[in-house]
């Protein structure tokens, strides 16, 4: 009797699995899960109901496991589902024997009278198979931690990146029902209608360009792409100082490309009207001493948040912008620049697959703050290699290292000096010296166009231009350069003494 007591107890020990980490039993429920796979193969509609809740891996007992995978696949075969057809499957796939033969198919057919209450019941099988890999994903850190050759900031970053991939694979959201949707867009429609200005989001304060986008939208994520020396970031900033420092809006401003010091530099040129190396330098002129003193002031107090982190990851960036949001109630966000930014923690077999997780994640991002996103982004070098005036001119497909970023982007524009190519007209006459096109490209809830507007390269600042610039005038100096830009005839003639360089040496400051 004892040494058949002894054998009942190691039998007992070997049916059912434990973590040795934690000397507990896994969460699971073997009753729920046979009940569930017994619906399953008396109802052939209770596949469409579970589906999208539980896959193969869900099931805790491997025999349940491979049941419900041969479910799975009948049913995506549109083949019907029972006790016969899945032992069969089975049996072609070399497994019958393995869950316990047709017996144990049978066996839990026979356990339910119905499908009632499949769904509740997948949804606890479910919540045990993410207990399952939460127990699993700190086991792993855990063990890691204590690792002294593993660099704890790389740990947590990999942590971080890998409990972001654990919620994406066990998210889910349900429908909705439109007539709740009806109502809230009506009431939007409603309150936009109080705003004689026909803003409905956070203005960049640019005219034209309100005028065009109705302001920044809550959950949009915007991309704003240009070749080097086109002055993205200039743009960006310029917008910084109209949406924090102007108009009082909350905004955050994650550079990984320059240092909060440089960042404030150019922000001091761009307010005060010095320019980029005298700021450096500190030689400026007793008129200029007093701008600064005068205009300094705009820059204090304002809700601008800036953060310097380089080789700033998703994952960290979700963090801090969550924490700004709620303690801070910032309301829009910058990130310069996209292809600065990394998805440690997580695999991928290319960095194009990377920066589509970043622009995914971004966008997810901005749905969840209901906030808008704007990333600045580069674009490749198919620009430069392109002739004639509109060959000059930035497109959807120039987007640098992912077709992903103009597919997640809500708009995309482009920021475009003419002039930078020598052109200084263009088709409709306009004088495009110190000017820069706004190109919005792509623009999910609105039409696409142009925007010009002045661009102060000396103080790294984009302002509205002046009603006279932008009529069309054909003695504004040089011809209306079309496709000869690059061809036998050459460029046209700059106008006599025009350098449009002289005010912004690029070498003293990276537009």
């Amino acid at each position: 009797m004892p040494e058949q007591k002894t054998s009942n107890r190691r039998q007992s020990r070997k049916q059912q699995p434990v973590d040795n980490t934690y000397a507990h039993l896994q969460p699971q429920a073997l009753e729920v899960e046979r009940a569930v796979l017994g619906a399953l193969l008396i109802d052939k509609d209770a596949y469409a109901v579970v589906c999208e809740t539980l896959r193969p891996e869900s099931f805790y007992e491997p025999r349940n496991q491979m049941v419900y995978s041969a479910i799975q696949q009948l049913s995506m075969n549109e083949q019907p589902v029972d006790v016969l057809t899945v032992a069969e499957e089975l049996a072609h796939e070399g497994k019958l024997e393995e869950v316990g033969g047709p017996a144990y198919i049978a066996e839990i057919s026979s356990r339910v009278a119905s499908s009632a209450h499949i769904d509740y019941h997948a949804r606890i099988i479910a919540q045990k198979y993410l207990a399952r890999q939460l127990i699993q994903f700190s086991s792993d850190i855990e063990t890691r931690a204590f690792d002294e050759t593993i660099d704890v900031d790389d740990l947590m970053q990999q942590a971080e990146g890998a409990l972001f991939e654990l919620s994406q694979k066990n998210m889910k959201k349900d429908y909705t029902q439109i007539d709740p949707v009806v109502s809230q867009a009506v009431k939007v429609i409603q309150e936009a209608s109080k705003n004689t200005d026909g803003l409905t989001g956070i203005s960049s304060g640019y005219h034209g360009l309100d005028d065009k986008t109705s302001g920044w939208q809550n959950s949009d994520l915007v991309i704003i792409a240009g070749r080097p020396a086109m002055g993205k970031t200039a743009f960006a900033l310029s917008m910084a100082k109209n949406i924090a420092a102007d108009s009082q809006v909350p905004m955050a401003f994650f550079s990984l490309e320059m240092s909060n010091q440089q960042l404030v530099n150019r922000l001091l040129s761009n307010v005060c009207e010095i320019e980029g190396k005298k700021i450096l330098n500190g030689q400026l002129q007793p008129d200029e001493w007093d701008r600064l003193d005068k205009r300094v002031n705009s820059l204090l107090g304002a809700p601008l948040y800036v953060d310097d982190t380089p080789g700033l990851s998703v994952f960290e960036l979700r963090t801090k912008a969550r924490r700004l949001v709620r303690e801070h109630g910032v309301k829009i966000i910058m990130i310069d620049y996209l292809q600065l930014m990394n998805a440690n923690g997580m695999r991928f077999s290319s960095r194009q697959e990377e920066v589509s997780t970043i622009s995914r994640s971004l966008k997810g991002l901005a749905k969840e703050l209901d906030i808008p996103i704007l990333a600045l982004s580069q674009l490749n070098r198919g620009v430069e290699n392109r002739e004639g005036l509109e060959g000059k001119r930035p497109q959807l497909s120039d987007l640098r290292e992912s077709g992903a970023i103009e597919q997640d982007a809500d708009m995309v524009l482009f920021v475009h000096r003419p002039e930078y190519y020598r052109i200084f007209q263009d088709d409709k006459g306009r004088d495009l010296r110190g000017m820069a096109e706004i190109i919005i490209a792509k623009h999910r809830k609105g039409a696409t166009g142009d925007v010009l507007l002045t661009f102060r390269g000396e103080f790294t600042r984009f302002e509205n231009p002046d009603e006279g610039r932008l009529t069309p005038n054909s003695a504004a100096g040089g011809e209306i350069l079309g496709s000869k830009i690059n061809g036998e005839e050459g460029p046209a003639p700059l106008p006599d003494g025009y350098d449009p360089f002289a005010n912004a040496p690029r070498g003293e400051m990276p537009f």
